[in-house]
């Protein structure tokens, strides 16, 4: 998992060639985004999710976790607060892995919570366990998807 600010964001790009392709679409389309909730997709099989999200009482939020995808979440409009914990440390599952949807959750508790404020960027790995979305009222993010 990695917290960053969105300045800072190009330092990850040699990770891979897809993260690459993804934050140089974020940075060249950031600003002035004109939000539009959807899905824009990109080259390789990354896709852009734009959203607007009601948030999630803390002790409501549920980990997820992908095995094909690494998200990127991007809060536009509000502050959002993320569960984290180490996929191998989970003991609860709530929903197996389902292939189509690419996700697994669980009833564990997070062990951290990150707070991600608008001009930051929250990286999350297969073997990283996040709870979106934590938080009251309503907000607008990205959430990349880069495959694997």
């Amino acid at each position: 998992m990695i917290l960053t600010d969105l300045s800072d964001l190009y330092r990850y790009r040699s990770l891979s060639p897809a993260i690459a392709e993804a934050i140089d679409w974020l940075s060249a389309n950031l600003e002035g985004l004109d939000f539009q909730p959807g899905v824009t997709e990109l080259p390789h099989g990354i896709s852009v999710k734009a959203e607007r999200v009601a948030m999630t009482p803390r002790d409501a939020a549920v980990l997820e976790a992908h095995r094909r995808y690494i998200d990127i979440h991007v809060p536009l409009k509000g502050d959002e607060t993320m569960g984290w914990a180490p996929v191998a440390s989970l003991q609860y599952t709530r929903s197996p892995y389902d292939e189509a949807t690419d996700a697994a959750t669980f009833g564990d508790a997070a062990h951290s919570l990150l707070h991600v404020r608008v001009g930051e960027a929250a990286i999350f790995f297969p073997e990283d366990a996040h709870a979106p979305n934590i938080g009251i009222g309503n907000h607008h993010k990205l959430c990349i998807k880069i495959p694997v």
